[in-house]
């Protein structure tokens, strides 16, 4: 059955064809869209002028990555129902979606029925990952006696310097992204270093490629 037609969302990719697809979806399913854009700074714009009950971030737009835009507007107080959209099905990359604040984790390559599923979770009050998720294995790992990913120990600001930092950023520009000093960077990179027992940055590096963390093994 179609969704009531006050369900309203904001759309944020940067393919077009990708947002038009979703845009028909949500027309198909009787959910208006209110506004789509390309970028980061654009969805923070429209989320807060169109105020929609829903809005579907990318998770990687020029900008800010869709995680970026979720963090910004749950420290603002909104409660806009937020699901990040995304290729990736890895571990950290969902835990660090919903450490920031998502409502649903979403797959590119799922059935559209995932999308109307979703919106009916949430507004149940319950937090959506796709059915398509190899890992519900990020809250079945401790009952099942199995070692805990160290990603999952890491704070969400933690989770931030280490995407940078393994995207080749340096601690200058990680500072000036994140509105913070060099040296603060740098605690949370030792930090982040001892928890996940890695002792340099190439180390660090190799760790990031072996679970395709990276923006080269990564892309949309």
């Amino acid at each position: 059955m179609p969704e009531p037609e006050e369900t309203t969302v904001v759309l944020a990719d940067d393919h077009a064809i990708v947002r038009e697809g979703f845009a028909a979806l949500c027309a198909q399913y009787g959910i208006r869209v209110l506004g789509q854009c390309a970028d980061g700074p654009a969805a923070m714009e429209l989320i807060a002028a169109l105020k929609p009950e829903f809005a579907i971030l990318d998770q990687r737009m020029p900008g800010m990555t869709g995680v970026e835009v979720i963090r910004q507007l749950r420290a603002s107080g909104s409660t806009v129902k937020l699901i990040i959209l995304s290729i990736s099905r890895e571990d950290a990359l969902v835990m660090e979606a919903l450490r920031a604040g998502a409502d649903g984790y979403l797959l590119k390559d799922g059935p559209g029925r995932h999308l109307l599923d979703a919106i009916r979770f949430i507004r149940e009050g319950g937090v959506y990952l796709s059915p398509l998720l190899c890992g519900a294995g990020l809250f079945l790992r401790a009952e099942r006696g199995l070692p805990a990913d160290p990603l999952v120990s890491l704070s969400p600001r933690e989770m931030e310097v280490f995407s940078y930092l393994v995207n080749g950023r340096r601690a200058k520009d990680i500072a000036e992204l994140l509105h913070i000093s060099p040296k603060t960077v740098d605690t949370y990179r030792a930090g982040l270093m001892r928890k996940l027992n890695v002792h340099d940055l190439v180390g660090l590096v190799k760790f990031a490629i072996e679970r395709n963390l990276t923006s080269t093994s990564a892309e949309h």
